[in-house]
């Protein structure tokens, strides 16, 4: 159902909302990367305790950080990555909360996609909680990889929400998605989940250099490894877990992991594409699709080769951004695209008829 007229006032808040939900998009992308770079540079427990940083709402000097916690020597470079990370994650809150007052309105209008953005805001709130967690279980690494894919479904959700205003804006807002979700969409989606989840556990385990060498994993197509350790899921919350806990051969078995997933995550993605190669409408996201992933397999390659450098190894969590973003707008292309569906039916061997391109 197309939008009915409104005041100026209307439109210009349905700009704002299509505005803020495409800064979210990017905002979100930042606050990943700069989780990422505060894990990579030790900086995960700068500030102990949480949501303040020696008690203190900003990183106090080294006196009174000593009188807050004296087992806990202040490093203000440290402390500093840690709750920039933080004020940023706060602010992406404040924009969610904003997006959802903003929208209220127009909560029970047709094609106003309500769930979405109190789906965003729930896993924003857990967001809130993980990052409480990963602190105070002193970066327990089952937190840290979910704390990961929680930032990575807030960017999904923040990217869904700003198509869906879009699409609300326009004049087929109230129109049903022309695609149900298909079993070889499915099993990517699911797939991709778990890279990710696997590049999280290989992360927060420290395991990214656990391989020496590439495509074989210190000098052997398969070595050592201990899958029941590496990958065991209950490990004892109380330890420190900076630099890890697991022995050398858990650690291989994470990388080995990640190596294999990345593999059946990639023939799966070549399925994919085949599958709707003869769609021209679905030909460009399905190239960034396939593309992203390219690239992420060369970037995991050079950073196993040169020693996890800090720079590429942040450029591999950029590379999971994309990976995720890309994914996202081709689903949202196959689900909802006119001139795929047009293509669909005048693929190869098939001719549209005019009545079936007017349902199109």
């Amino acid at each position: 159902m197309a939008i009915s007229a409104s005041t100026a006032g209307d439109d210009s808040r349905r700009r704002w909302l299509v505005t803020l939900s495409l800064a979210g998009v990017v905002f979100t992308a930042l606050v990943v990367l700069v989780g990422a770079w505060t894990r990579l540079v030790d900086a995960g427990l700068g500030c102990p305790d949480w949501p303040g940083c020696y008690g203190a709402l900003v990183v106090p000097d080294a006196e009174r950080a000593l009188a807050h916690s004296p087992g806990v020597p202040l490093e203000s470079a440290k402390a500093w990555v840690e709750m920039v990370h933080r004020y940023l994650a706060s602010a992406l809150g404040l924009l969610v909360i904003a997006l959802v007052v903003l929208g209220a309105r127009w909560r029970r209008e047709a094609g106003y996609p309500w769930a979405t953005s109190l789906a965003l805001l729930v896993v924003i709130l857990l967001q809130g909680a993980f990052g409480a967690f990963t602190v105070t279980l002193k970066l327990w690494p089952q937190v840290v990889t979910l704390h990961l894919l929680g930032g990575l479904t807030v960017l999904v959700l923040f990217l869904w929400l700003h198509l869906r205003l879009r699409r609300f804006s326009s004049d087929e807002s109230g129109a049903a998605p022309r695609r149900r979700l298909t079993p070889l969409w499915g099993l990517a989606m699911l797939l991709l989940v778990g890279q990710l989840a696997l590049g999280g556990w290989a992360s927060s385990n420290y395991a990214g250099i656990a391989c020496q060498g590439f495509p074989t994993c210190n000098g052997q197509w398969w070595p050592v490894m201990d899958w029941s350790e590496g990958f065991h899921l209950t490990q004892t919350v109380g330890p420190n877990y900076l630099h890890g806990q697991l022995h050398a051969e858990a650690r291989t078995a994470i990388q080995v992991g990640h190596r294999l997933g990345a593999l059946v995550l990639g023939l799966s993605l070549l399925v994919l594409g085949m599958r709707h190669w003869q769609m021209a409408g679905m030909r460009p996201w399905l190239a960034l699709l396939v593309g992203a992933y390219a690239v992420q397999v060369v970037i995991g390659i050079a950073n196993v080769l040169a020693w996890l450098p800090l720079w590429l190894a942040l450029l591999h969590t950029a590379g999971a951004v994309l990976l995720v973003v890309s994914m996202t707008l081709a689903l949202w292309h196959w689900r909802w695209s006119k001139a795929s569906a047009a293509d669909e039916l005048s693929g190869p061997g098939k001719t549209a008829t005019k009545e079936e391109l007017a349902h199109v």
